[in-house]
Protein backbone atom coordinates (compact mmCIF):
# COMPACT_ATOMS: atom_id res chain seq x y z
CA UNK A 1 0.00 0.00 0.00
CA UNK A 2 1.47 3.00 -1.01
CA UNK A 3 1.53 5.80 2.22
CA UNK A 4 1.41 9.07 0.28
CA UNK A 5 -0.66 11.92 -1.39
CA UNK A 6 0.28 11.33 -5.30
CA UNK A 7 0.38 7.64 -5.08
CA UNK A 8 4.11 7.28 -5.70
CA UNK A 9 5.22 5.96 -2.28
CA UNK A 10 7.52 8.12 -0.96
CA UNK A 11 6.93 10.75 2.13
CA UNK A 12 7.17 9.31 5.56
CA UNK A 13 6.36 5.44 4.69
CA UNK A 14 7.36 2.66 6.35
CA UNK A 15 9.37 -0.26 5.00
CA UNK A 16 5.93 -1.55 3.82
CA UNK A 17 5.07 1.09 2.01
CA UNK A 18 2.69 2.20 4.07
CA UNK A 19 2.41 5.52 6.65
CA UNK A 20 1.58 4.68 10.16
CA UNK A 21 -1.37 6.30 11.85
CA UNK A 22 -0.13 6.62 15.25
CA UNK A 23 -0.12 10.40 16.14
CA UNK A 24 -2.60 10.88 13.82
CA UNK A 25 -0.19 12.31 10.93
CA UNK A 26 -3.06 11.88 8.12
CA UNK A 27 -5.83 13.63 9.94
CA UNK A 28 -6.96 10.63 11.68
CA UNK A 29 -8.03 11.12 15.16
CA UNK A 30 -5.74 9.32 17.64
CA UNK A 31 -8.14 7.16 19.87
CA UNK A 32 -10.44 6.90 17.60
CA UNK A 33 -12.27 3.75 17.16
CA UNK A 34 -14.52 2.98 14.61
CA UNK A 35 -17.37 0.14 14.89
CA UNK A 36 -19.94 -1.11 12.64
CA UNK A 37 -22.10 1.97 13.54
CA UNK A 38 -19.51 3.90 11.85
CA UNK A 39 -18.47 1.89 8.88
CA UNK A 40 -22.01 0.54 8.20
CA UNK A 41 -20.56 -3.66 8.51
CA UNK A 42 -19.28 -5.39 11.22
CA UNK A 43 -15.72 -5.32 11.14
CA UNK A 44 -13.54 -8.20 10.96
CA UNK A 45 -12.57 -10.32 14.03
CA UNK A 46 -9.09 -9.84 13.40
CA UNK A 47 -8.55 -6.95 11.77
CA UNK A 48 -10.48 -4.61 8.51
CA UNK A 49 -9.26 -3.61 5.79
CA UNK A 50 -11.58 0.21 5.19
CA UNK A 51 -11.70 1.07 1.87
CA UNK A 52 -12.96 4.71 0.90
CA UNK A 53 -13.80 5.30 -2.49
CA UNK A 54 -16.04 7.37 -5.54
CA UNK A 55 -18.34 6.49 -8.26
CA UNK A 56 -16.19 7.58 -10.88
CA UNK A 57 -12.63 6.16 -9.53
CA UNK A 58 -11.04 3.89 -11.63
CA UNK A 59 -8.35 2.94 -8.65
CA UNK A 60 -11.22 1.94 -6.53
CA UNK A 61 -12.17 -0.80 -8.52
CA UNK A 62 -8.56 -2.72 -8.48
CA UNK A 63 -8.27 -1.59 -5.04
CA UNK A 64 -11.58 -3.33 -4.41
CA UNK A 65 -10.51 -6.47 -5.62
CA UNK A 66 -7.06 -6.59 -4.26
CA UNK A 67 -8.87 -5.70 -1.10
CA UNK A 68 -11.35 -8.59 -1.09
CA UNK A 69 -8.64 -11.19 -2.33
CA UNK A 70 -6.37 -10.32 0.71
CA UNK A 71 -9.94 -10.31 3.13
CA UNK A 72 -10.36 -14.19 1.56
CA UNK A 73 -6.99 -15.39 2.40
CA UNK A 74 -6.67 -14.17 6.05
CA UNK A 75 -9.24 -15.76 8.37
CA UNK A 76 -10.67 -12.72 10.58
CA UNK A 77 -10.41 -10.51 8.23
CA UNK A 78 -13.28 -8.30 6.44
CA UNK A 79 -12.88 -5.85 3.68
CA UNK A 80 -15.51 -2.66 3.94
CA UNK A 81 -16.20 -0.20 1.53
CA UNK A 82 -17.64 3.68 1.83
CA UNK A 83 -19.12 5.18 -0.33
CA UNK A 84 -16.94 8.60 0.59
CA UNK A 85 -19.71 11.05 -1.31
CA UNK A 86 -22.58 8.92 0.82
CA UNK A 87 -20.43 9.55 3.93
CA UNK A 88 -19.07 12.97 3.78
CA UNK A 89 -19.23 13.53 7.81
CA UNK A 90 -17.05 10.38 8.51
CA UNK A 91 -14.52 11.73 5.55
CA UNK A 92 -14.37 14.96 6.97
CA UNK A 93 -13.72 13.29 11.11
CA UNK A 94 -11.01 11.16 9.35
CA UNK A 95 -9.59 13.98 7.21
CA UNK A 96 -10.21 11.37 3.83
CA UNK A 97 -8.73 13.64 1.04
CA UNK A 98 -8.73 11.14 -1.74
CA UNK A 99 -9.96 7.91 -3.47
CA UNK A 100 -9.26 5.16 -3.07
CA UNK A 101 -8.08 5.52 0.93
CA UNK A 102 -7.47 2.43 2.71
CA UNK A 103 -7.52 2.10 6.11
CA UNK A 104 -5.79 -1.14 8.58
CA UNK A 105 -8.00 -1.46 11.40
CA UNK A 106 -7.03 -3.50 14.27
CA UNK A 107 -9.69 -5.44 16.57
CA UNK A 108 -10.73 -2.63 18.03
CA UNK A 109 -10.79 -0.68 15.05
CA UNK A 110 -7.90 1.29 15.97
CA UNK A 111 -6.61 3.06 12.64
CA UNK A 112 -2.96 1.54 12.52
CA UNK A 113 -2.34 2.35 8.60
CA UNK A 114 -3.64 4.32 5.93
CA UNK A 115 -2.72 4.83 2.64
CA UNK A 116 -4.18 6.88 -0.33
CA UNK A 117 -3.98 5.09 -4.21
CA UNK A 118 -3.98 1.71 -5.28
CA UNK A 119 -2.03 -0.62 -2.87
CA UNK A 120 -0.50 -3.39 -4.16
CA UNK A 121 -1.18 -7.08 -2.84
CA UNK A 122 1.99 -7.67 -1.42
CA UNK A 123 2.10 -4.60 0.92
CA UNK A 124 -1.98 -4.59 1.95
CA UNK A 125 -0.74 -8.01 2.94
CA UNK A 126 2.15 -6.84 4.96
CA UNK A 127 -0.06 -4.18 6.58
CA UNK A 128 -2.26 -6.63 8.08
CA UNK A 129 0.79 -7.54 10.41
CA UNK A 130 0.27 -3.93 12.08
CA UNK A 131 -3.25 -4.78 12.96
CA UNK A 132 -3.32 -8.74 13.73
Amino acid sequence: MRGDEDGRGAGTAGPDGVRPAAGAPDGARPGVRLGAAELGAEPGERASLVQFSSAFCQPCRATRRILAEVAALVEGVEHIEIDAEARLELVRALGIEKTPTVLVLDAGGRIVRRAVGMPRKPDVIAALGAAV
